[in-house]
């Protein structure tokens, strides 16, 4: 009896199904390993936080798009073995189930190498043990699938594969559906988009107004003093609103800026305790900033004021500073 053939469509076929699997895989495990940080985030982890969850849309969009992909592609290649069961040895089909099978087992013993490493060594930690349970659970799911698919399990009891595919589909839908819950709507992260802008704007406004000072030994009455047509810089607008911010000297060292924020400072929002708000001292400077309490942009919902003292001693005039 001849070999059956691997034709163009058997061969995009199973192509198309383990690159939609794989893509789906990651982007599951990195869904839950996202949820694991944000449960129990580490105090020692200085990395960036992406205040507007970037991973988790990225992970929910790969798998609202390949996972159903990945059911469908492979109902479509059951469906053809159903109708052909010479199909069933194709080596395309057993390359992509071999290797499939061989990669899921590689990272089960890895993981569980990695697991053993970490206990030695006294560093596990609930996130971590959480982690590994999630690789373990997945790449051992996906080996024991594909164990039986290797074995003719699944064309034998195609109802058994379709129920394990509802079942699988559910699971996935429910990691969707909390990240929802986790990050907000799109409309609730715009409007946090628009929150941190107008922190970077009146970070940008700060310095300027600083820099102003040091430069005319003075405060300027309005922030169109700050225009530079030479640098280039004019004084930023509310991107939401389209209005001027509000900026009031209320001493000879000391002003305020206003905005209307929309929600309360989020905890992975990068205005939460923005040292980097604090202007950097000129050459010749004493210090580092306005001061910590003071430039932090922590804000609650509605009209926030912030009230800011520039400090001579930081921040002298540049007139005095040459003279010294």
């Amino acid at each position: 009896m001849d070999k059956p053939k691997v034709t163009p469509k058997d061969f995009f076929l199973w192509v198309g199904a383990m690159v939609a699997f794989y893509v789906s895989i990651y982007s599951f495990i990195t869904l839950l390993f996202e949820y694991i940080n944000r449960a129990y985030p580490d105090v020692l982890n200085y990395n960036y936080v992406d205040p507007y969850s970037g991973s988790i849309r990225f992970a929910i969009a790969s798998l609202l798009v390949l996972f159903p992909v990945f059911l469908v592609i492979m109902r479509f290649i059951r469906g053809d073995i159903a109708q052909i069961p010479e199909k069933r040895d194709l080596w395309v089909r057993r390359w992509a189930l071999f290797v499939t099978v061989f990669v899921a087992g590689a990272t089960v013993i890895i993981d569980l190498i990695t697991l053993i490493n970490y206990f030695l060594g006294g560093d596990l930690t609930t996130p971590f043990i959480l982690k590994v349970l999630v690789v373990l659970l997945v790449a051992g799911g996906a080996f024991l699938h594909f164990i039986a698919d290797v074995r003719g399990y699944w064309v034998e009891f195609p109802k058994r594969a379709n129920m394990l595919g509802y079942a699988v589909a559910v699971v996935v839908l429910v990691a969707i559906v909390s990240g929802f819950f986790i990050m907000g709507s799109p409309n609730a992260l715009r409007t946090y988009r628009y929150d941190d802008q107008k922190i970077n704007d009146l970070t940008s406004i700060q310095w300027q107004i600083v820099n102003y000072y040091q430069q005319k030994e003075k405060l300027p009455t309005t922030l169109t003093d700050l225009n530079d047509s030479i640098s280039g810089y004019i004084a930023p607008v509310d991107v939401q609103s389209k209005m001027p911010y509000v900026y009031e000297t209320t001493g000879t060292l000391s002003f305020k800026l206003c905005a209307t924020f929309n929600a309360e400072t989020q905890a992975d929002s990068n205005s939460r305790e923005m040292t980097r708000a604090v202007p950097a001292a000129p050459m010749g400077g004493k210090g580092g900033g306005l001061g910590l309490e003071q430039s932090t942009w922590k804000h609650s919902v509605g009209n926030v004021c912030f009230d800011r003292t520039i400090d001579p001693e930081l921040y002298p005039p540049f007139t005095k500073m040459r003279v010294q």
